[in-house]
């Protein structure tokens, strides 16, 4: 997916509601992020795939993770921003910098994309059984664009939100990771031209007519129930911790705990994925030693 802006990880969740995938969403994205208190900690909790951006130090820990979701066989669906960033005129900038460097042409609407990371996630999914295909996804905003949370805490929430969505099944995909790096940069190509005929028609949409069509789902009242239940539980939620925060002194002692045990844990394990990503790699260990051994005792009774 293109990255327009911070949020649009946020905006998608509500086109996944409809097809009832949310609840498959993992998202790649910047470690920093596990550190903020609550929200950080829930996404640790996700097994949220967290990288520092730097290729030498994300490698190992990337395919730790991608391999130990091939291992459990849970459905998986993994958000990549490819373009590593939002895009704004101080990242625009790097991009065409790094265009004028490779020879290649300058973007508007789009930042160029690093595709080591996707080529990476691809070949390690499909080598574990676990890629069914690659959803290329382009989002524009046709009225205001909230660039970042201050934005939405203003009131400034976008009107409209579009979505072009094209699915690619694995069997479509290079198998050569230069041609993934090229198939990658191509379909970037693609939204650029894209976007720009997004932004040039009156009314503005994805289609020549300017028609914007609402992702079906099971059912509408289906997602009106989600929605209005959702809304009531965060509600309550939010009500309830302030109320006992400030009436119960049990509720102040289990608060406190819990910010202190995430933080301890943080700070001696690095993360609650990585704690549970390294329960699995010993119960794998010891399965496979387990498996040795009975396979030599085998042999030496035979």
């Amino acid at each position: 997916m293109n990255h327009r802006t911070r949020l649009d990880w946020m905006f998608l969740w509500c086109c996944l509601l409809r097809y009832s995938y949310l609840r498959l969403e993992k998202i790649c994205l910047k470690a920093a992020l596990k550190a903020v208190p609550g929200f950080g900690w829930a996404m640790q909790v996700a097994c949220f795939v967290f990288i520092q951006r730097r290729w030498e130090n994300d490698k190992k820990h990337m395919g730790n993770m991608l391999d130990y979701f091939c291992d459990i066989k849970e459905p998986l669906q993994l958000l990549l921003f490819p373009e590593g960033t939002d895009l704004t005129e101080n990242t625009r900038a790097k991009s065409d910098a790094f265009a004028v460097q490779h020879k290649l042409p300058k973007f508007e609407y789009v930042l160029h994309p690093r595709s080591t990371g996707f080529t990476f996630i691809v070949d390690r999914l499909r080598k574990g059984g676990n890629l069914d295909a690659v959803h290329d996804i382009t989002v524009a905003y046709p009225k205001n664009i909230p660039q970042t949370e201050r934005h939405l805490i203003l009131g400034l929430f976008p009107r409209e939100i579009h979505f072009h969505v094209r699915r690619y099944p694995v069997a479509s995909l290079p198998t050569a990771s230069s041609d993934l790096e090229s198939w990658c940069r191509d379909r970037w190509a693609e939204k650029e031209i894209r976007l720009r005929d997004f932004y040039s028609a009156q009314p503005r949409g994805f289609d020549r007519e300017g028609v914007a069509r609402v992702p079906p789902c099971k059912s509408e009242l289906r997602v009106s129930l989600i929605k209005a239940a959702s809304l009531l539980y965060w509600t309550s939620f939010i009500a309830f911790c302030f109320t006992g925060l400030w009436l119960w002194a049990p509720f102040r002692l289990y608060f406190l705990v819990i910010v202190g045990v995430f933080m301890a844990q943080q700070k001696l394990i690095g993360g609650v994925e990585l704690l549970e990503l390294a329960c699995h790699q010993y119960w794998k260990s010891t399965a496979a030693n387990k498996g040795e051994k009975s396979k030599v005792l085998d042999a030496k009774m035979q």
